[in-house]
Parts: structure tokens; sequence; C-alpha cells
């Protein structure tokens, strides 16, 4: 069996993949590589196969979402090792070797991610992962180089590998054991905090997780869904609460969920007065959502554990005026 499969889920992205790709199959060694291809409807496929002959296809039947994408089309795929790798990454020399290593050295640790940095402004760490993910008080998510959407220069700050709680899904290594223990992705999340649900059921689990800034790639960001989508907002706080219902203890559900939806409701205040207001109407379909499926996500309620003990973000960030992780 293969040792590292870096897997790609494309959806629409051919001028990603024309751009990326032979950056990814240049610098990935032995590892074995494969497109996995959510029901694209521009030329995507049709690309692949006469572009590049060497990358393992696999086409699935309809749009599964980041989550059902991935948990379909890993199916098809024996290796130690799954590197999770957006489209929209650009990876360097050297990238998979520090990874595989510590997973190779460290056999309690089930994933781990490189430090992600932003492709278009390339002293900053990148939105979805900077140098490692953490949840806060509330479990709101936030980085080590990114909170909000305040993001960090990197200037070595943050070059120690350290524990996370959770491992980007732009580009993370797992051991495929572990990821088929877990459960895989919640098919329901579609896409967004996918990833944030599935290392917090490998915590529950006992396994641990490591950011290695050793390994580096750079991340476009936004290449399915535009931050200004109000779909995207949909999804971010729908799947944030769900994050909390599936995976709190009981007693620390019951106390922390009201508060969460009240700053909820803030922040769709906030989306109406700045004139977003299909934003705002997205916060609550997020809400009706939640109350529409409770049961199925108290059914899934199986792994469970407390996140580790973190500050609040919005008093840290709005109140303290601490945008940087290392003021925290």
């Amino acid at each position: 069996m293969t040792k590292t499969a870096v897997v790609i889920l494309n959806y629409n992205g051919r001028t990603y993949l024309e751009k990326f790709l032979p950056g990814v199959i240049e610098h990935s060694g032995k590892s074995d590589i494969y497109v996995a291809d959510n029901a694209s409807t521009d030329d995507s496929v049709e690309y692949l196969k006469h572009a590049f002959p060497q990358v393992k296809l696999i086409i699935l039947e309809k749009n599964y979402g980041f989550a059902g994408g991935y948990n379909e089309a890993l199916k098809s795929v024996k290796a130690d090792y799954l590197l999770l790798l957006n489209s929209d990454v650009e990876v360097t020399k050297n990238w998979i070797d520090p990874l595989e290593q510590f997973l190779d050295e460290n056999q309690m640790y089930a994933a781990c991610q490189p430090k992600i940095k932003d492709f278009n402004h390339r002293a900053l760490f990148e939105y979805a992962g900077a140098c490692g993910g953490f949840v806060d008080f509330l479990g709101y998510p936030f980085c080590r180089g990114r909170i909000f959407d305040h993001l960090e220069a990197d200037s070595g700050q943050y070059n120690e590998p350290i524990d996370i709680f959770w491992s980007s899904g732009a580009c993370m290594l797992i051991r495929s054991k572990v990821f088929l223990e877990a459960g895989g992705f919640d098919e329901d999340f579609f896409a967004h905090m996918e990833e944030i649900d599935l290392c917090w059921r490998i915590h529950s689990l006992g396994y641990k997780i490591k950011s290695i800034p050793k390994s580096v790639v750079y991340h476009v960001g936004g290449g399915t869904l535009s931050k200004t989508s109000p779909f995207k907002t949909y999804l971010n706080f729908r799947n944030g609460l769900s994050l909390l219902i599936k995976n709190l203890p009981l007693s620390k559900l019951l106390s922390k969920i009201p508060v969460r939806i009240l700053l909820d409701w803030v922040a769709a205040m906030k989306f109406l007065l700045e004139g977003r207001p299909r934003h705002m109407i997205a916060v609550f379909k997020a809400h009706f959502a939640n109350l529409t499926r409770l049961g199925k996500n108290i059914g899934k309620r199986k792994l469970i554990s407390a996140a580790p003990k973190s500050k609040l973000m919005i008093f840290e960030y709005y109140i303290k005026r601490n945008k940087r992780y290392s003021d925290l």
C-alpha cells in the first residue's frame, strides 16, 4: 500500500488545476496524486485526462460538497496517510517530508498541517488554518496567525511545532485508519468547519494533532465560495452551532449555546447595519436549520469531549484589542 496519497477535491477548478497541479506533481516525490472531481460543470475532467494522465482521477456522480466529496473519494484511495489538499494551494519543495516524518515518529498523533500562507499576500498567514487552529470558550475558531479577519505577517514567530486543536482542511495529513475510526467528515456540514468537527472527534478518541511549520504552502482561499457569499455565511453559522451540539459535554453545551446564539444575533444586526441584509437573513436561516436537525445532531453525540480551555476571542479582540495569537 502507498505510504501517502495526495488527494485534491475539485469543483469547477480548471484554472487552479492548471496553475497549481504541476507544482504538486513536481514536489510530491513518490506519493500518489489523486484528483476527485465533484461533478464539475467546466472542462476540468477533460483537461485532467489530456494534460495530466499520470494523475489518478476519481469522478463523483454529483457535487457532494467538501465533506461528502472527500468521504466518497477516499473510499477509492489506499494509503497509510491521506494528504487532503485544496485545488487552490501552491506547494513548495520538501512540503511533504516534514509532515510524514512527524507522523512516522509520533504514533499518538493522528494528523498535522503545514504553515499556510496567503498566496496573494505572501508575507501574511492565510485565513484557513494559518499556523494551526484552535477554538475559543464559545467554540469560535481562531488560528496561530489569524484571529477573526486579522491576518498576521509571518516573521518566523510561530516556527516552533506545537499541539493544535484542529488542522486546516486546506492542507491536512491524516492517518487513513484514524480518518475511518473517527467516522470521516460529517456530510451534513457540506462545507466549512467539517475539519474542526473531525478533529474534535479525533481528540475524543485520544489522539493529538500538530502544526509543523517547517512545511510551507500558499493558499488562495475562497476558491469555491467567495467570502461575500451569503451561503458561506449560512454554512459558517449553521455549522458553528452544529459543531457544539455534536461535541460538547451536556453541562457545557447548556451553558454555552444561549450565549452563542445571542452573539450570533449581534452579528446578524451588524450585517444589517453594514448594508448586508442577505447575510443577516443567512444567520437566522442557520439557526432555523439547527432547530430542524437538532434530533439528528443529538444522535451523533457519540464521541464527546470538552475542547481545551481557551479565552473568549470576542472579548480579547474587540475589548482588549489583542489581534495577534502571541498577545493571548
